[in-house]
């Protein structure tokens, strides 16, 4: 394998003129540029990556970390971050933690030895392990994707989820259902308790009253979905409308509810949460509210670059939230009388 200094041998010019051609440190005659570039071609030179690290401090690298999930959400939340490091020049190593302490600790350590620049952090469970291993305090800037304990170092992107259960709720109230039902997300996830908070704030303002047996929990799966929709198919009295946690329970529930034979959306609407690709796909397309991935993943990998850059005059532990709105498509309708 060629090096700098082959390559300087061949060309007939110093080392260092070399490394001011390839990295435009200084100027260099077209001439001696022309010289060095056949150079590398003809030796088919390749720079070191972990040379030019360990000269000028950095690897334009990122490391993301995050828990596997069957949610399309988060696949395209990943290729959204990606995208935007590509965009700034910047490689990012992805490593699924799969929920697992150890792994998680393991690809920590591997990251670090690689001399990552930041950290994405979208795996709840990590946080508390992260400052396990590093005494409290992060080696590189951190921002977090998801919801987690409250830390003064991190940087954190949050969704209003309060503000998305409340627009699906309303959405169902504002064309006139007042029989309503929520099939809740895991509620030791901060979002999906907020998702149901919201819920019921709308309740609350339209004075209605939530019936227990009308609200039925899941694991934000298409199984859970599937479930708790035969469960609510049992009951003599329905409600006539339902918000549910994200879209693959609701995909569930809508599979669930027409193998039993209901007409959708004119015997019961449904609105999902998270606005994946295969919502309007389904049949019928699923009204849902919609968590923008590409801001997302943009503003995460801006928050990085800030911190990189201004780190001394950086407040820490910067917020920012993304706001989610309601997009309409045929799950829902005004109630009918059947």
């Amino acid at each position: 394998m060629a090096t700098i200094k082959d390559v300087a041998r061949v060309a007939g010019v110093s080392t260092s003129t070399v490394s001011h051609v390839l990295n435009q440190t200084r100027y260099v005659s077209d001439e001696i540029q022309q010289r060095v570039q056949q150079a590398v071609k003809q030796l088919n030179y390749a720079p070191s990556a972990v040379a030019r690290s360990l000269k000028v401090n950095t690897t334009r690298t990122f490391g993301m970390l995050v828990t596997v999930s069957s949610n399309p959400f988060f696949s395209e939340l990943v290729r959204a971050v990606e995208h935007t490091c590509f965009q700034q020049g910047y490689h990012l190593i992805l490593c699924n933690t799969e929920g697992d302490p150890q792994r998680l600790h393991n690809h920590l350590q591997l990251l670090l030895q690689r001399r990552v620049d930041g950290l994405l952090l979208m795996c709840t469970e990590a946080q508390q392990q992260v400052f396990a291993d590093f005494g409290g305090n992060l080696p590189v800037p951190t921002v977090v994707m998801d919801w987690g304990p409250l830390h003064p170092q991190l940087d954190r992107i949050q969704d209003n989820s309060l503000l998305g259960g409340y627009l699906a709720a309303k959405h169902l109230l504002e064309l006139g259902h007042r029989h309503l039902g929520c099939f809740i997300g895991p509620q030791d996830k901060q979002p999906a308790r907020e998702r149901w908070q919201g819920f019921q704030q709308a309740m609350a303002e339209y004075q209605l009253p939530i019936r227990p047996e009308w609200v039925l929990s899941g694991e934000f799966d298409c199984a859970s979905g599937y479930q708790a929709m035969q469960q609510l198919l049992q009951l003599t009295e329905r409600p006539t409308g339902l918000c549910i946690g994200n879209d693959m329970m609701a995909m569930g529930a809508l599979s669930a509810a027409q193998e039993a034979g209901l007409r959708l959306p004119q015997e019961l609407s449904i609105v999902g949460y998270d606005d994946i690709p295969f919502a309007r796909y389904l049949s019928p397309s699923l009204t849902t509210i919609h968590q923008d991935t590409e801001r997302l993943g943009q503003t995460a990998v801006a928050l990085l670059l800030q911190r990189l850059q201004e780190h001394h005059s950086l407040e820490a532990g910067q917020i920012q939230q993304i706001t989610p709105h309601l997009v309409v498509r045929g799950s829902t309708c005004a109630p009918v009388a059947i």
